[in-house]
């Protein structure tokens, strides 16, 4: 069993930056691949960006490449969302999630999500 805990979310003007975080319990958070994925109001749940188990393989979406990284740290169960030059249409609720398979899918577990605002 693993349990995600997101933090790092708030409010931030447009330009700024915010760092997410995303702590695992259990002793096997190095056997998961671990995402971001983000939800909007109104809208779907849509992928923001993933890491391979080691952490060297990251996937982007297109909306959020050359603004957003992805990395993780094993030692600490904690994988992280950097988020740089951000723009009004990235607050959303910003969730973490991990799967036993490299393409995230199925997604094993769910964190909570934390709130990202940015006002423009």
């Amino acid at each position: 069993q693993v349990q995600l805990v997101e933090s790092g979310g708030g409010l931030v003007q447009a330009g700024g930056s915010l760092r997410l975080s995303c702590a695992a319990s259990g002793r096997t958070f190095s056997r998961y691949a671990m995402g971001w994925f983000r939800q909007a109001p109104g809208k779907e749940r849509e992928f923001v960006a993933s890491v391979s188990w080691t952490g060297g393989t990251t996937f982007y979406a297109d909306s959020v490449k050359g603004r957003f990284t992805i990395s993780r740290d094993n030692a600490k169960n904690t994988v992280y969302l950097q988020m740089n030059s951000l723009k009004s249409e990235d607050t959303a609720v910003y969730y973490c999630a991990a799967s036993r398979t490299p393409a995230l899918v199925p997604k094993d577990y769910w964190g909570q999500g934390t709130q990202v605002t940015v006002s423009s």
